[in-house]
């Protein structure tokens, strides 16, 4: 539009003027005189971003409208280069408006000259050299502009590209989200560039990561991305807090990739790898289900053949994951999707029938196949092929009992079958007891069918019986006799022509035929028996336990332990604590912990066990062990330490009954006192062990102790400022960086935990001085020197404010007048007053400083702080010091200040004041608000995204 309304300006006609000019030099000088007025303005008027186009259009018209002249012309009085000239000795201004209009102009002349624009060396070496000097300038606008200008001189194939270098340190460093999008619109794709365009998707910034995903829909082919980054992309994308984002991914680069595909939603899942990354797969079928109706979708589905199956010589890890994805979408539609279901999938009995078929042809590997990977490959494509028909058994209609009767009936029998992988068990049993709902029923089923599994009835040889054998030959003997005497009698008989009774021999013989080769035949064959085996492979004791660990995690928790489960504690998950494979003890370690929370007692007992494990076994078993123990203490509290119940209170004796009442009550008293004071150990060693978890240094054991711990907290079963100034300083120790899952855990538990109730806030309030004391006698060697101890200073006083509480906090009964902060700032005084000449009391100033503070402790806090600054002699305490005096003379709380995230500087945050006009680049991209981040990577979540 801009440039359609500049060529009806009538100073277009100079161009033919300019031409005949005697002296072109006079025209372009007063050009150039008439140029420098728009280029002192800053501001991204319309009109002068008007002449700027004009300018750009007007001087490259030379370019390519005169060729005839071109070599008349000189080469350094050609409108272009006298103009790039100017610019190129304009650029380094103090003004940042010359240096941003300058920018902005090499930038517009270089995209208007035609692609096949042939520019003078030298001048080319002089663009180049500037334009990299101002994508370092101070101010973003300028440093935007400068990289747009270096879009055209970039060599993607140079491997040394100055300007490929630039760009890539900029899209890593810079920290004004502007500049980094510049760079993304600009950068060329290449095998050294793609990595870190790929980067971006995980940029703080909402603007950036979706141009980021714009660019790879636009300028990347699918085949130019490993499998690893498609699916992390997707994964990414898809997941993104922002639903621009989501859209982006969508409807660009999704349909892009599509688009590769052509058209086809199979081979774009081949190139997902599906196999390892099934839940990313099914998330990007559901985003494309999405932007079709349920019918287009039913008419799109023809891998069912007539009887709404795959047919089993056609299976893929492919087909039949989008099978199963568009099954549950339609399940996730209601009525219309249930309507849906009905073409695309058969009757419960025919489909289950389908799967049993299936399952049967799953293979058992030898010892011996087991070392060839083409059949284990193999094997693992069959079984995840099953597992997501398993899945498909969710979206079925059971209504109807016949169907429902046949399904359980089904489930029970695969479950039973040898050649059913484990992976296999805990989706049936889930499936099992969502079709049964009567817990009995379950707890019955379950029992039968682990008790089928690990004890099989087989058919054994039974051993030689002599005398049985010896009594049979004697048998057989005595037929034969008889067999030949009545063969003797019939002959006889027939000479003797006594029909009659050659026919009653004839059938004797018969039948002594008939007993003889039967009696043979038992002679012959061994005698067979069945019996029950008991199996104890570690195949067979996994799924026994999954099982097990499935049905104890559905029933209800006030089922409690009867005699069946009780029978299964004792000869099934007892023994597997103690089995050589550690993935049969871990499961025998989580049925433990889902008894002892249907069971009080049997809680207690095994308490002490489930402790030790997580001391002393493999990292895994550690793990859940210790989310064992953090369950039952979330269920039943820390009185669980308590002893049970009489149960060690020994039977009174007749002649204590007849001591006096009073020496009875001591007794009691006293053993009382020593009770609580064993309860007491006991708490304390439980919370001791917690301590040392969290200095493991086993990644997985710190995260779930940190996790655990953060649970007790919230729920109100545990408070302890020294456990929460030990999960604050493991939030920020480098060496917890790369835990994704602890700093994201902690990072959202800290504002919850101390915004809920005042309480929780003192916990925070004292663990103030303990935190910050441990950060400044940290020693050089230790990883919380690198710390910022003014960052952990802001965190605890903005988790402390009163303006945080939720409003029914302040309304509760234990509320008071006095505030946290209030009593903070005292305590901050006397630490100061403590010790005027340390270093550390400038975070104390600071942290004073930024606190909310109540009219009413005015005149106390101020003459404390007049002592204060009696003693202090730092020029910036005092400061800090006069200026909260300041603000309770005026009676005005200070305003909240953002708390910057752990392991960032403040500074880092701020972008740029002078220039950072983000409405002045709707130029180049669409005028969006920026979102509150930051571009470093690998930061903790701040407190403005919680």
């Amino acid at each position: 539009m801009c440039l359609a309304a500049c060529s009806s300006q009538p100073e277009l006609s100079s161009v033919d003027t300019a031409g005949s000019m005697e002296d072109k030099t006079i025209f372009l000088e007063e050009f150039i005189h008439y140029l420098k007025y728009p280029l002192i303005v800053y501001r991204r008027e319309p009109a002068v971003e008007r002449v700027m186009d004009f300018v750009a259009k007007f001087v490259t018209s030379f370019h390519n409208s005169d060729s005839e002249e071109e070599d008349e012309m000189d080469e350094e009085n050609s409108p272009v280069n006298y103009l790039f000239n100017f610019l190129l000795q304009s650029h380094v201004a103090n003004s940042m408006a010359v240096r941003f209009r300058v920018c902005q102009l090499i930038y517009k002349l270089l995209v208007n000259l035609p692609e096949n624009a042939l520019i003078d060396d030298d001048l080319f070496d002089k663009i180049h050299d500037a334009m990299l000097i101002r994508v370092t300038d101070r101010v973003p606008n300028v440093r935007i502009q400068a990289v747009l200008a270096l879009a055209r001189l970039q060599d993607p194939s140079d491997v040394n590209c100055p300007v490929t270098n630039v760009y890539l340190h900029l899209l890593e460093n810079d920290v004004n989200a502007e500049v980094r999008r510049a760079v993304l619109s600009c950068i060329a794709p290449s095998a050294r560039t793609l990595p870190k365009i790929v980067g971006r998707t995980k940029d703080v910034k909402e603007l950036v990561r979706k141009l980021a995903y714009q660019v790879l829909a636009e300028k990347v082919h699918i085949r130019a991305l490993t499998i690893a980054q498609r699916v992390n992309l997707l994964q990414l994308g898809l997941n993104d807090r922002s639903e621009a984002v989501k859209e982006i991914m969508q409807k660009k680069l999704l349909q892009s990739w599509l688009k590769y595909t052509e058209g086809n939603v199979l081979e774009l899942l081949h190139r997902l790898d599906v196999e390892n990354s099934p839940e990313v797969a099914v998330s990007a079928l559901n985003a494309m289900f999405a932007l079709s109706s349920v019918s287009e979708l039913v008419e799109k589905c023809k891998n069912v053949d007539e009887r709404k199956l795959i047919p089993l010589d056609t299976l893929s890890p492919e087909n039949v994951l989008y099978w199963k994805a568009l099954c549950e979408y339609f399940k996730s539609k209601g009525d219309e999707g249930e309507a849906a279901l009905e073409q695309i999938l058969p009757e419960p009995a025919v489909y289950v029938e389908y799967l049993l078929s299936y399952l049967r042809t799953l293979p058992v590997l030898s010892e011996e196949e087991r070392a060839d990977m083409t059949k284990i490959e193999d094997l693992m494509t069959k079984a995840f092929i099953g597992q997501q028909l398993i899945h498909i058994i969710g979206c079925l209609d059971t209504s109807e009992e016949g169907g429902r009767k046949r399904l359980l009936a089904v489930l029970q029998e695969i479950l039973i079958m040898p050649n059913v992988p484990t992976s296999f068990i805990s989706s049936l049993v889930e499936i099992l007891l969502g079709i049964q709902k009567d817990d009995d029923r379950r707890i019955l089923n379950v029992a039968e069918i682990i008790s089928e599994l690990r004890e099989p009835i087989v058919t054994v040889d039974n051993p030689p019986d002599v005398a049985g054998s010896r009594r049979l030959q004697l048998k057989i003997a005595e037929v034969k006799v008889q067999l030949n005497e009545s063969k003797q009698a019939l002959e006889d008989s027939i000479n003797a022509q006594d029909f009659s009774r050659a026919s009653e021999l004839k059938e004797k013989v018969a039948e002594l035929e008939k007993l003889k080769a039967q009696l043979i035949k038992e002679a012959e064959e061994p005698e067979l028996k069945e019996v029950r085996i008991e199996k104890n492979d570690p195949e067979t004791l996994l799924k026994c336990l999954t099982m097990c660990n499935e049905l104890l995690k559905h029933i209800s928790l006030t089922k409690g332990l009867g005699g069946t489960l009780n029978e299964i504690t004792q000869s099934l998950i007892l023994p597997g604590i103690t089995n050589v494979h550690p993935s049969v003890r871990n499961m025998a370690v989580l049925c433990i912990g889902c008894c002892a929370l249907q069971n009080k007692d049997f809680a207690k007992r095994h308490l002490p066990l489930l402790l030790q494990i997580s001391q002393l076994d493999e990292v895994k078993v550690k793990t859940s062990a210790l989310n064992a123990v953090v369950d039952l203490l979330l269920l039943f509290g820390l009185e669980i330490f308590s002893k049970l119940d009489g149960a060690e209170n020994p039977q009174n004796d007749p002649e204590e009954a007849e001591e006096p009442a009073e020496t009875e009550e001591s007794d009691s008293n006293k053993a009382a006192e020593e009770e609580a004071e064993k309860d007491a150990s006991a708490v304390n060693g439980i919370l001791t062990l917690f301590s040392e978890f969290l200095d493991s240094e086993i990644p997985e054991i710190r995260t779930e102790t940190a996790e655990g711990l953060a649970k007790l907290m919230f729920s109100g079963r545990l408070i302890s400022s020294k456990l929460l100034s030990r999960l604050i300083l493991l939030w920020y120790n480098p060496v917890t960086e790369e835990d994704t899952k602890l700093r994201h855990c902690l990072g959202v538990f800290f504002p919850i935990f101390a915004y809920s109730c005042r309480t929780n806030q003192e916990c925070f309030a004292e663990a103030f001085f303990p935190t910050l004391q441990t950060l400044f006698n940290a020693p050089a060697s230790s990883p919380l020197a690198d710390v910022d101890v003014s960052n952990v200073a802001e965190l605890l006083v903005d988790l402390t404010r009163p303006s945080g509480l939720k409003q029914k906090s302040k309304t509760a009964p234990d509320y008071q007048i006095s505030t946290v902060h209030d009593n903070l700032a005292l305590k901050i005084c006397n630490e100061i007053i403590s010790d005027p000449t340390s270093p550390d009391v400038r975070v104390y100033a600071k942290s004073l400083c930024s606190l909310e503070l109540s009219k009413e402790l005015a005149k106390d806090l101020l003459p404390i702080l007049d002592a204060v600054l009696e003693d202090v002699t730092d020029k910036v305490c005092t400061r800090a010091i006069e200026k909260v005096k300041m603000q309770l003379g005026d009676t005005k709380a200070p305003k909240v200040e953002v708390v910057a995230s752990p392991g960032t500087s403040a500074n880092a945050e701020q972008e740029n004041a002078e220039g950072n006009q983000n409405d002045e680049n709707d130029d180049v991209f669409e005028e969006q608000k920026p979102v509150k981040g930051r571009a470093t990577r690998g930061g903790r979540l701040t407190l403005s995204l919680l």
